[in-house]
């Protein structure tokens, strides 16, 4: 018999049912998502509600109707999958991973396998120390970085045979296409013709074809001996080719270079390992790829290019470098050199829109050197020298015709039987080669090319069954390398280089420079602009899985069919979020972003016959970048002025509509702005843009405010470049790497990057693999689909929140500097120094580097407005590190106010004297503070390695490669 329940037996079940989750409850999807915001939004936590108290208002809702426009204000949900679990998301991707079938490959063309020493996998690629580090800007705690950096630099300069090298550029076609201005800038030749070796790997070729017309350059590619002196300013030659030949064309540069033409040599560094240096036969300039050094092909990236050249053109060289200096005790330490020549600082003047680099990979490639030595390098190169000699007798001796008679890793033939024939014939064995052209093929060796293996592949291609026995037996017969082809000079000679050969001795050494720097995984890194929020677990994983890191970016489509899915998913994605119709993942960078999306614009006019238009607005709060991607995309800047609140000024705007209305391409205008505030005539700068027939180009550098709460393609902006390395969890890498893809309305979608494996493209493309950095796409891929919609819009919510409740806790101790008409700033605000300054002297630097002595990295000084800080605290940090942060200001506040009142001399203060280093502390004191002083409470026992460092003397006496640091003393 059932038992009914009477009302009050009734009323308790009803009561206990409301306690009790449902079972979807139970698989708790939003689980991931309270993790990456922080501990305020969980339930129960009475932080969150303190927050918006010190804010001023009851609730989110009211703060976002308050702070963020109505006219852009979007209230439907974006359309993107529910949220799912970590375990979720990984099998997922995981399933997507195992469509992925990539053949071995011996394609070449810059990319090969390789081996990434699992001691350097484990401790640098996975390690957050590592991967979470910003840009090393503030150098007293990015020595540990800066030192791996140095030995990258090294270890270019020793193989190039020139004596400064970067820290590292986007890939192999962008150093080309730097290589180019810088030579057009070097020469003094009145010619504008770039001549480019025919045998250079075509992505190469169609990169330098996107960035030369823009410039005026007439990009000329042939055979080398056919070049008009007469015409031109630069050269460019591959070395080996992209076939294979190795040629030094020791007169031809010798007639170059006496005719004022500055030579370029695009060279494989592993090459360079055997063979005669480009510097010792007369290069200006040597470009290329340290993707050899441990990278993974990852279908295209990212890996670490390079650009060596002179001291003489040191000044001139694109993209950062690192420098030894001193510190105020005389210390040797490391900083980024001749920063005053980037683009962020020189904008319309600027030479290069290069505003990364590619640092974490660089560290690998400079980390694989120090693993191997020169040595080990040697032996790998003699092999994949020795094997690809196999290769070539084996082939000649089957019938086949060598294209060249020297190579190193690369041999090119022309087979007795049709050349898809053959491609085919690979391919059902298991291997991938290249298709040169009707006639030819060319297969790559690498360092983990096996006997066994080339037997395999080259009786697939033969028809024929060759046992490793039999390969073996060619061993010897030809030489690819004449002797006097081969380099006598020693190579890595520094200590670095023969230091660290244990697996301990490595260990340790990658810990005691991870312990020198400050990353995510220590403390916040508040740094406006930049983003730096959570980059999770389960997001970083998948990008060392072999499905994607071992995938050559021109593998057949039937390969990577799980990539492609991805990289779908990604964009419509991405075109979602921001209320665009297309986008392209290309741009392995935010200001290749910019580029491409300048260039969209410029062929969307001249579509019209509207080739006139070629003035760019850009406000002046604007990052620098944008003034330099218009420069280098052919446009006139035009400065716009901002008013009194820091919003573009609109009357002037007007005025400079007026003056330009027939010229006009677009408008570049960061949103919100980059003075922290939402614009409220943000719309009405669209429609007044458009009125005069120009474009809108919003940067989407803080993109975090607006993501789910407002979609820049539909409040009137036609194209944005967005930063999947701040919005979207890619991690910035202690300065690199990024993806900047470019998102577009419909109009603009013909004119997107073009494919590099293809030369028929409306626009060209702008990097070297057709989806640019591709190993990480999965990162974003990832943290969208564990977010889910309703997980976004509330990371844009709290990192509104977190950013209002920190200014308004600051604004006790220090002036913000702008604000929204409401009051309310976005996710970023500017706390305005130089009154303190003028009063005190006390300067920004003070404050940035007395921060170090409480653990934290310094805001991001000086821009956009010069003596002040701007701050960011991104939704992924919690109340109790936001207080953390804002007490130790606060507490700086009250070392001011005693200079202020003139009790302390600035001087002898310790806000003069920061940071602090141990050696300091526990040495000989003489300061007028106690010496608890130099080590505030809450500091989380960080001190940094190096006191405060001496910029002019780095700039004035510049040491760009490593010796122990004590012979720099």
């Amino acid at each position: 018999m059932t038992q009914s329940l009477g009302p009050t037996d009734s009323q308790a079940l009803d009561e206990r049912s409301r306690d009790v989750p449902t079972l979807d409850e139970l698989f708790d999807p939003s689980a991931f998502r309270r993790r990456h915001i922080g501990p305020t939004m969980v339930d129960g936590d009475s932080s969150w509600r303190d927050m918006l108290a010190v804010i001023g208002v009851d609730t989110v809702d009211e703060l976002i109707s308050a702070a963020v426009p109505p006219s852009i204000r979007v209230d439907r949900p974006l359309d993107l999958p529910a949220a799912r679990t970590e375990t979720d998301m990984t099998a997922a991707l995981a399933a997507l991973a195992s469509t992925n079938a990539p053949r071995r490959s011996f394609i070449g063309l810059g990319y090969s396998p390789t081996i990434t020493p699992p001691v350097i996998k484990r401790n640098v690629l996975e390690n957050p120390a590592w991967y979470t580090a910003y840009t090393p800007y503030q150098p007293e705690i990015s020595q540990g970085r800066l030192e791996t950096l140095v030995n990258f630099q090294t270890l270019i300069t020793d193989l190039t045979g020139l004596p400064v090298a970067n820290a590292s550029l986007l890939d192999e076609a962008t150093a080309a296409a730097e290589a180019m201005t810088m030579a057009r800038r070097i020469s003094k030749n009145e010619g504008s013709s770039f001549f480019v070796d025919a045998d250079t790997h075509p992505q190469i070729l169609r990169v330098l074809r996107t960035r030369a017309v823009p410039l005026g350059i007439d990009l000329v590619a042939g055979p080398v001996d056919s070049f008009d002196v007469d015409r031109g300013f630069g050269v460019l030659l591959s070395y080996p080719t992209s076939t294979g030949r190795v040629e030094r064309h020791d007169d031809l540069v010798r007639t170059w270079r006496s005719a004022g033409l500055v030579v370029t040599v695009a060279a494989d560094p592993m090459a360079l390992v055997l063979l005669e240096s480009p510097g010792s036969f007369g290069a200006d300039i040597v470009i290329g790829s340290a993707q050899r050094f441990g990278l993974p092909m990852g279908f295209g990236g990212p890996h670490a290019a390079f650009v060596a050249t002179s001291n003489e053109h040191a000044r001139t060289l694109p993209g950062r470098l690192v420098g030894v200096s001193t510190d105020r005790s005389g210390r040797p330490a490391l900083r980024l050199a001749l920063q005053t020549r980037e683009q962020h600082i020189r904008r319309e003047k600027a030479t290069s829109n290069i505003c990364t680099a590619q640092a974490l990979l660089a560290n690998i490639a400079g980390l694989y050197a120090a693993w191997h030595g020169p040595d080990g390098l040697r032996r790998i190169a003699e092999r994949m020298n020795r094997l690809a000699s196999i290769v070539a007798s084996a082939l000649g001796d089957h019938g086949w015709t060598l294209r060249h008679d020297s190579w190193f890793d690369t041999i090119c033939v022309e087979p007795t039987v049709s050349v898809d024939s053959v491609v085919d014939a690979a391919r059902g064995a298991g291997f991938d080669i290249r298709r040169v052209d009707d006639r030819a093929i060319s297969l790559t060796v690498d360092e983990c090319t096996s006997v066994e293996e080339l037997a395999d592949l080259l009786s697939a291609l033969t028809g024929t069954r060759l046992s490793p026995d039999d390969l073996r037996a060619h061993d010897g017969r030809r030489a690819g390398l004449e002797p006097e082809a081969r380099r006598t000079d020693p190579i890595l000679t520094a200590p670095v280089f023969s230091a660290h050969r244990s697996e301990h001795e490595m260990l340790r050494y990658l810990r005691r420079l991870s312990d020198k720097d400050l990353a995510l995984d220590r403390t916040m890194i508040p740094l406006g602009s930049c983003t730096m929020k959570l980059n999770a677990t389960s997001e970083m994983e998948p990008i060392t899985w072999p499905a994607f890191a071992s995938v050559h970016p021109f593998a057949p489509d039937d390969e990577t069919i799980g990539y492609r899915k991805l990289i779908d998913d990604l964009e419509k994605a991405l075109a979602e979020i921001t209320g665009y119709d297309a986008v392209s993942l290309q741009p392995n960078a935010g200001s290749q972003g910019e580029f491409a999306g300048l260039l969209a614009i410029k062929a969307y006019h001249s579509s019209r016959g509207d080739d006139h238009r070629d003035v760019c607005l850009i406000p002046s709060s604007a990052h620098g970048t944008n003034a330099a991607s218009a420069v280098m995309a052919g446009m006139r800047v035009v400065v716009v002025a901002c008013d009194d609140d820091g919003n573009v000024d609109l009357a002037d705007l007007a005025r400079r509509i007026d003056e330009h209305r027939e010229r006009l391409a677009a408008v570049m205008v960061t949103y919100p702005s980059t003075h922290g505030v939402f614009e409220e005539g943000i719309v009405r700068l669209c429609e007044m843009v458009h009125e005069a027939g120009g474009q809108v180009y919003v940067d989407g550098a803080n993109l975090n405010a607006l993501v789910g709460v407002a979609k820049p393609g539909w409040f009137g902006a036609d194209v944005s470049h967005l930063n999947l390395h701040k919005t979207f969890c890619i991690p910035h890498g202690g300065g690199g790497p990024g993806v900047g893809p470019v998102a577009v309305r419909a109009h603009l979608a013909p004119f997107l990057p073009g494919d590099p494996r293809r030369d028929d493209d409306l626009v060209g493309p702008v990097s070297a693999a057709p989806f640019g950095s591709a190993s990480i796409l999965p990162i974003s891929w990832m943290y969208i689909g564990l977010m889910g919609p309703d997980g976004l819009r509330q990371a844009t919510e709290a990192a509104i929140v977190n950013a209002n409740y920190r200014a308004r806790r600051l604004s006790a101790h220090f002036p913000v500097l702008y604000t929204g008409s409401s009051g309310f700033i976005a996710h970023e605000c500017i706390i305005d120094l130089r009154p303190i300054t003028k009063a005190t002297g006390v300067t920004v630097d003070d404050i940035a580097k007395r921060l170090m002595d409480y653990g934290f990295h310094a805001p991001t000084v000086s821009f956009p407005v010069a003596g002040t800080m701007m701050i960011e605290p991104t939704e992924s940090e919690t109340k109790a590190e936001l207080d953390r942060f804002c007490d130790a200001m606060a507490a700086i506040r009250v070392e001011i106010d005693e200079i202020e009142a003139g009790r302390v001399s600035i001087d002898d203060s310790p806000l003069r004297m920061a940071p602090h280093t141990l050696d300091d502390l526990t040495g000989p004191w003489d300061r007028a503070y106690p010496r608890h002083v130099g080590s505030p409470a809450g500091a989380r026992w960080y001190h940094v390695p190096v006191g405060r460092i001496d910029a002019a003397h780095g700039d004035r006496n510049l040491i760009c490669t490593c010796e122990p640091l004590s012979s720099y003393a």
